[in-house]
C-alpha cells in the first residue's frame, strides 16, 4: 500500500513532537521521499489537473508545521534568500530544481550582504533536501516543476530576508511565492 498524506501528516506530526531538531528533521525529509514515491499523490496534488499557484495542503494547529504544494507553470530563479527562524524542506515532484546554498563572507551591516555560493545541486523527482534554520539559499526551476514544501511554521507569519546577489542588498521577503 502507497504512503499517503494522511500517514506523512500523522508521522510527521510524531516525529517533530519527540524531536523538533535536525534530526527530527531529517527523517521528516526521509518521510517526504517515501510520499513522492506514491503517483497517486503526485497526480492528485501535483498533476497537470492541479490548480496553479501555491496550496497549503495541511498546517498542523499544534507544532505549527505547514505541509504546501507549489505548482509552477512559469520557470523562475530565486534570489538567495532564507526562511528566517525556521527550516524548510524542499520534496520534488516533477521535473527539477537546481538548488544553491549560499554563505555570507562578512560580518554584515545588515544592509547589505557579501555573499558567495557554498554547494549545488539538484532535486529531480523523488528527492528531497532540506535547509536548516536561517540557511540561505537560492532555488531555480523550468516550467511546469512541481514541488512540496514542508516548513516549520507558516512563513508568511515571520521575518524573512532576501539578497540581491549583485548588489548585496538586503531587503524583507513578504509573502509565499510559487512562481
Amino acid at each position: 500500500m502507497a504512503y499517503t498524506l494522511d500517514q506523512f501528516i500523522a508521522d510527521t506530526r510524531s516525529i517533530l513532537a519527540r524531536d523538533p531538531g535536525p534530526s527530527g528533521r531529517e527523517q521528516v525529509r526521509v518521510n517526504l521521499e517515501k510520499l513522492l514515491g506514491n503517483r497517486d499523490f503526485i497526480r492528485e496534488y501535483c498533476g497537470d489537473d492541479a490548480p496553479q499557484g501555491l496550496k497549503v495542503l495541511y498546517e498542523d494547529p499544534k507544532l505549527g508545521f505547514q505541509i504546501l504544494a507549489h505548482i509552477n507553470d512559469k520557470a523562475r530563479v530565486s534570489p538567495p534568500h532564507d526562511h528566517g527562524a525556521s527550516w524548510a524542506i524542499y520534496g520534488q515532484a516533477t521535473e527539477y530544481t537546481d538548488m544553491t546554498e549560499w554563505e555570507r563572507a562578512d560580518k554584515g551591516d545588515g544592509k547589505h550582504a557579501d555573499l558567495k555560493p557554498i554547494r549545488k545541486y539538484r532535486l529531480n523527482p523523488g528527492h528531497a533536501g532540506i535547509y536548516q534554520d536561517g540557511t540561505i539559499h537560492s532555488i531555480d526551476y523550468p516550467d511546469k516543476a512541481r514541488f512540496i514544501r514542508v516548513t516549520g511554521t507558516n512563513l508568511d507569519k515571520i521575518d524573512r530576508v532576501k539578497f540581491d546577489p549583485k548588489t548585496g542588498e538586503i531587503q524583507p521577503m513578504y509573502t509565499q511565492r510559487a512562481t
